[in-house]
């Protein structure tokens, strides 16, 4: 598994994933879409808001169950990827990619792993 996770990101044991450039990029893993099935609805956080790392700031739902979103960073979203939004199956496709969830202004980090952590995690 570790051999296919990106090792430029940051991972959380909840299973998001974090780019710590400016703004820093946050999505949910492979795993973790892997587990939820085929996605068909995502909420997030409107614009502005501001967010604590380990907070619930959303909802992932899939054709199998509804997964809570945990922040992995405090600090002010600034953008909503809307082509997720409106398209959740992208979080699905490419969750490193195109599917990723919310980019935030952040001021803190929550407890990261790196790529070789998580990957521990989830064998």
């Amino acid at each position: 598994m570790a051999a296919e996770l990106p090792t430029t990101l940051q991972y959380t044991a909840e299973h998001e994933w974090v780019d710590a450039s400016s703004p820093t990029t946050v999505g949910i893993t492979a795993v973790a879409a892997d587990a939820l099935g085929d996605i068909v609805f995502v909420e997030l956080p409107a614009v502005g808001s501001t967010i604590e790392a380990g907070a619930v700031i959303g909802e992932i739902e899939s054709t199998k169950s509804v997964s809570e979103l945990f922040s992995p960073v405090s600090g002010t979203v600034v953008e909503v990827n809307q082509d997720a939004v409106d398209d959740p199956s992208l979080v699905n496709s490419d969750p490193y990619g195109a599917g990723w969830l919310l980019r935030v202004d952040a001021t803190a980090t929550g407890a990261l792993l790196s790529a070789e952590e998580y990957g521990a995690l989830n064998p």
